[in-house]
């Protein structure tokens, strides 16, 4: 039975677990939830009642969550790249910096996000000035982990690195990475650059509407 893959391509998690399988080339059906699908929506109510996205079907298997999909995907359905080492100090890096990237930037994009999306004038600024405070912390770390490395964990395009695609993305929309940060600037560029991760950039590109605090016209 082919995988089944229920989120939206706007979604940031939804992304995260879309480049782990555009990486490996690995067939799957795409269930896209929105008001044009209410059969999708149903099912993946049924499956996961915690309404949350992605959420990867196989067979009689539910999986949530973005991090455990692409795990799960190396353990069940492996393909040509190894998203988490084998060397098990190795794999505890990526899985680290797969939470600092959901953690650390995303939370706080969200978080601005849900300031602006209460329709509140001065909850969108309260929310977008923690969001700011909070990212300038964040971008600030990671350029320093980033001098001399291709991508997130090294050499080698990771887990890390599907969690840092759409976080990046969207996290520059919200608090623009200053010429501060070149080496984190670059490594956004690269994850653009990335075939897997710019498919799904094209694929999200007719939702970018629906960004609360206006997308920006780049990217």
């Amino acid at each position: 039975m082919l995988l089944a893959l229920y989120g939206h391509p706007f979604s940031s998690y939804t992304q995260k677990a879309l480049v782990a399988l555009y990486e490996n080339g690995t067939p799957f059906e795409f269930r896209c939830i929105g008001p044009d699908t209410p059969q999708h929506a149903a099912d993946w109510l049924k499956r996961w009642p915690l309404r949350k996205f992605p959420l990867l079907v196989d067979g009689d298997r539910n999986i949530a969550e973005a991090s455990i999909i692409i795990e799960y995907l190396q353990l069940a359905h492996p393909g040509p790249v190894r998203l988490l080492p084998a060397d098990p100090m190795a794999a505890l890096d990526v899985r680290f910096l797969d939470r600092y990237f959901d953690l650390h930037v995303m939370h706080w994009i969200q978080h601005a996000v849900n300031g602006a999306l209460t329709g509140d004038a001065i909850k969108r600024k309260d929310g977008l000035a923690l969001a700011a405070e909070k990212l300038e912390l964040a971008y600030a770390w990671l350029d320093a982990h980033l001098a001399g490395r291709e991508w997130a964990a090294g050499a080698h395009f990771t887990l890390a690195d599907c969690a840092a695609a759409p976080s990046l993305f969207y996290a520059d929309w919200v608090h623009r990475i200053s010429d501060a940060y070149p080496d984190l600037q670059a490594y956004r560029k690269r994850l653009l650059a990335r075939p897997s991760f710019a498919r799904a950039v094209e694929e999200a590109r007719p939702y970018r509407p629906l960004f609360p605090l206006d997308a920006p016209d780049r990217d």
